[in-house]
């Protein structure tokens, strides 16, 4: 191979018709051939070949013999049968019998010089000029001999031997004319026999004269020979150096060589490069450089290659797809036009190197900044570039869209009690989820973390859309199967459309994210389109977070105790911690109305660890047989650290464990793993009571009973309220969860009793414990200690049954008393009476006429008053309807005259 370059040169320069004469460029389009100025002799000159460097060197420095035996002995052979012919013909007769053994044993050394040769080659040092010897010695040493026995029978003369030796030892000699040793001991061979034989004593000395020579003149020219050896390698080496290195190059397959003739014809293609595709390098000379390629696709690369081999011009790292089968292989190549001698263009001469491996990493780092790495999804990035590309386009028609953000519920409490590996292949299920349901519709991406986007280029109806969120809900909200645990997460869907709620990317994602917040707030597992007045919303929230975290640093917030009552013994059992804000500016804020920013921003966490370890300081001052519940959130029972925390806060406050009591909402059951056990256990080594919060409104299960460790049941105020009302299955309810919590050893404890009826009803259905107004409003914690000095005994204080459901509202009416008609305001009402505001200082009984309508006037009885308030009893009850307690009183009244307001 380190010669096939070479070779091919040298058969290009000679090839007929191309090195001789120089024969007109196939054609080109002007506006593609490259200028044919000044510059096209330099170009020339430079890509010119000089076709000396091609061929070998001059014959003096030939390579020589490898053995110092000749490959054949033709010559002496054809030299020793006419000496013997032509001494035939002298002598008149034959050779004599001993004469012709002589002959034959030197045909004999002659037919072995095959066998010399191959021992020479083998063997080693020294041992070499053995079989060399003998090789010489034995074919020349019996000629002569038999020469000298036919002349010692006197057929033959004198002068006769003499010519026969000097006319064969010649011939001998001529074959060994680059060994000096060796002539010399052709001669010595040819001779010893004819001074033996005529001058014993005499032809002896001059023999061992001979020998001694010949051997200082063998290891002279050995030393001769190897010196020669030495710089002959050296000179191949130099010569070769540069094949060699192209050789090694191109078998180690990071890149190949290649040359054309004239009409782009292969002459030489590195063998690495034919075995790839699967052919001999003699397949290939001949083809057109273009077959090494598949062009199909019509590449950029691949048309800029074309052109240069029509332009006669130079390339450089040009990527071009290889014609190889089976898989995928990308070359990147470069070539120069080459010219003989006479400036004639004799072809193309180039390299090429294996691109695959780096457009493959080049795929995979365009993928990586386009696709997301774990579920292969669209990523952020490529998302916000399909939007901006659809809200761009020309026509307007075009630029309608629908944006989705979706956001996973509980996803959090996966990664914290399972680990970072399940939430990934919890990750990739629910991408492989939400593409099912979108399909053709629209493309997903994920955004990082557990946010998804759903882009939907065309205008679909609003309708169509919440079908379209709802069946990404449902979806996503099915239970999954990781590592061999079962996880139910849920997702809520924020949605914008363009260009009614945006027309730039930035606005569109923005109000998608209002509008996600809003799902969020709304209890999650929804959809939200976007509305203008969620800004608002929005910048309240914030608001409100950033309220909090300052309410945190100087301890605005507030733990207040309601009391919850042995429904035995009436008295207090313990108290529930509840969490109340007092804002310096606006007051006391609902729970309800900071609490969800609380989880959303992490802040639940560190609220929650405060409020364990201020209850447990309050319950540390109360009596011993006094218990406090605290809530645990979700987020609180995901975090390993909580056993630590509570032992922590249990000692500090120096508290017996029982003392203490968590209430955990049922949520912690979604994803039934071993980590959802592993903290159970963790608390109840502790020795702290646990209680279910919320019972029956969420995610109930009857089959987690069996194994959590619950010590108590809290049955949710919504099956108390309306128990008492007749036909209400909230009693039967009621009836069922306690005699599930006896059956189980719990005990009960009904939230939200504030009727003497409900308590009645409560206890009569075997409710172990009650909390409610019934007994007590909550209390601060010096106001519950004060209440505790009192005594535990518990008292229920409250109206015999509820009052009938009032309707708020803010509606102008008209009240006469006594002739006078005053101008007032419904702030609520009910089927039995209304709180009524804008009168002042009515004694209690007084009577008045209230017009609710052109159509209906009904007359009250004030039962109350404060300042401009009254409560206001009707004399007959007004009857529901649909729409609240009257259609009368949804309706603005208009009196047929007018009315002075008394003074």
């Amino acid at each position: 191979m380190n010669g096939g370059l070479a070779e091919a040169h040298q058969g290009q320069d000679h090839a007929p018709g191309e090195a001789g004469e120089r024969l007109p460029a196939p054609p080109i389009p002007s506006a593609l051939a490259e200028p044919s100025d000044a510059r096209a002799p330099e170009r020339r000159r430079g890509s010119r070949r000089n076709t000396s460097e091609d061929r070998l060197p001059p014959a003096d420095c030939e390579a020589e013999q490898p053995t110092m035996l000749p490959s054949g002995w033709r010559n002496l052979v054809l030299a020793l049968f006419l000496a013997i012919a032509l001494n035939c013909g002298l002598a008149g007769q034959l050779p004599p019998p001993p004469a012709m053994i002589c002959f034959l044993l030197a045909m004999c050394g002659i037919l072995s010089l095959r066998m010399a040769r191959l021992a020479e080659l083998s063997a080693e040092g020294a041992s070499r000029y053995v079989p060399v010897l003998l090789a010489v010695l034995v074919p020349m040493g019996a000629f002569s001999a038999g020469t000298v026995l036919w002349a010692t029978n006197g057929l033959l003369a004198t002068g006769e031997v003499i010519a026969t030796m000097v006319a064969v030892s010649t011939v001998a000699a001529a074959h060994f004319r680059k060994h000096a040793a060796l002539i010399l001991v052709i001669q010595l061979a040819a001779w010893a026999p004819v001074v033996v034989f005529g001058l014993p004593v005499a032809g002896a000395a001059w023999f061992a004269i001979g020998g001694i020579a010949a051997v200082f003149v063998a290891r002279e020219q050995a030393r001769a020979d190897s010196e020669r050896t030495q710089q002959r390698q050296a000179r191949e080496r130099a010569q070769t150096r540069a094949r060699d290195i192209l050789a090694d190059y191109e078998e180690t397959g990071q890149g190949w060589f290649w040359e054309t003739d004239r009409r782009s014809q292969l002459t030489y293609v590195s063998g690495p490069v034919a075995k790839l595709l699967g052919q001999t390098q003699d397949a290939l000379i001949g083809q057109p450089l273009t077959a090494l390629f598949n062009l199909d696709r019509g590449e950029e690369g691949e048309r800029t290659l074309l052109f240069h081999l029509s332009a006669r011009s130079a390339f450089q790292e040009l990527a071009v797809r290889a014609a190889s089968r089976p898989g995928e292989r990308w070359w990147s190549i470069s070539g120069r036009p080459v010219y003989d001698q006479y400036d004639n263009f004799v072809g193309f001469r180039g390299s090429g190197t294996d691109l695959t491996e780096k457009r493959r990493s080049q795929e995979q780092a365009s993928r990586l900044a386009h696709y997301d790495s774990l579920t292969g999804l669209a990523n952020r990035l490529q998302m916000s570039q399909l939007l901006e590309k659809i809200l761009s386009a020309r026509q307007q028609m075009n630029r309608c869209c629908a944006v989705m953000l979706l956001d996973l519920d509980r996803f959090k409490q996966v990664n914290d009690t399972m680990g970072h590996p399940a939430g990934d292949a919890l990750l990739k299920q629910v991408a492989q989820r939400i593409e099912r349901v979108v399909g053709k519709l629209g493309r997903v991406g994920r955004l990082g973390g557990d946010e998804f986007q759903v882009i939907v280029p065309q205008r679909l109806d609003r309708a169509r859309l919440g079908n379209l969120a709802l069946d990404i809900i449902n979806a996503v909200s099915q239970p999954y199967a990781v590592e061999g645990h079962s996880i139910v997460i849920g997702a809520s869907v924020g949605i914008a459309i363009a260009p009614d709620d945006g027309a730039t990317n930035d606005q569109l994602i923005r109000n998608a994210d209002l509008a996600l917040y809003a799902a969020k707030d709304a209890g999650r597992g929804r959809f939200h389109f976007y509305a203008e007045n969620l800004h608002a919303v929005a910048e309240a929230r914030a608001e409100v977070e950033k309220d909090l975290r300052k309410a945190i640093v100087q301890g605005e917030l507030q733990l207040f105790y309601q009391p919850v009552v042995s429904t035995a013994s009436e008295r207090i059992a313990g108290f529930e911690a509840l969490l109340r804000w007092n804002h310096p500016e606006k007051g006391w804020i609902p729970p309800d109305k900071f609490v969800s920013v609380a989880e959303d921003s992490g802040l639940i966490a560190q609220i929650g660890e405060w409020a364990l370890r201020t209850a447990c300081h309050h319950l540390a001052s109360w009596p011993a047989e006094v218990r406090c519940a605290v809530n645990v959130s979700p987020l609180q029972f995901a975090n390993r650290e909580l056993p630590a925390i509570v032992t922590s806060a249990i000692a500090q406050a120096g508290i017996d464990p029982s003392r203490l009591e968590l209430e955990i909402t049922e949520s912690v059951f979604l994803n039934d793993d071993e980590g959802t056990e592993a903290m159970f256990a963790a608390l109840k080594r502790i020795g702290v009571r646990l209680a279910l919060d919320d019972f029956g409104t969420g995610y109930s299960s009857l089959g987690y009973l069996k194994t959590a460790p619950f010590d108590k049941i809290k049955i949710d105020q919504s099956f108390v309220r309306g128990a008492t009302e007749p036909g209400s299955r909230n009693g039967a309810i009621i009836a069922s969860i306690t005699s599930l919590a006896q059956a189980l050893d719990m005990d009960t404890t009904a939230e939200g009793v504030e009727t003497l009826d409900e308590l009645d009803l409560v206890r009569m259905h075997g409710c172990s414990h009650v909390q409610g107004f019934i007994y007590d409003r909550p209390l601060d914690a010096a106001a519950a200690t004060e209440r505790l000095r009192t005594g535990l005994a518990a008292v229920a204080k409250g109206p015999r049954s509820s009052r009938a459901p009032r309707q708020r509202m803010l509606r102008r009416v008209m009240l006469e008393h006594s002739g006078q008609v005053y101008s007032a305001t419904i702030r609520n009402m009910s089927g039995t009476g209304a709180l009524i505001e804008g009168v002042w200082n009515v004694p209690v009984g007084t009577v008045f006429k209230v017009q609710l309508s052109e159509r209906q006037t009904i007359a009250g009885t004030v039962r109350w008053s404060a300042q401009d308030r009254i409560g206001l009893e009707f004399a007959e009850a007004l009857r529901p309807d649909g729409s609240g307690w009257s259609e009368a009183a949804q309706a603005r009244p208009r009196l047929a005259k007018p009315l002075i307001k008394a003074g």
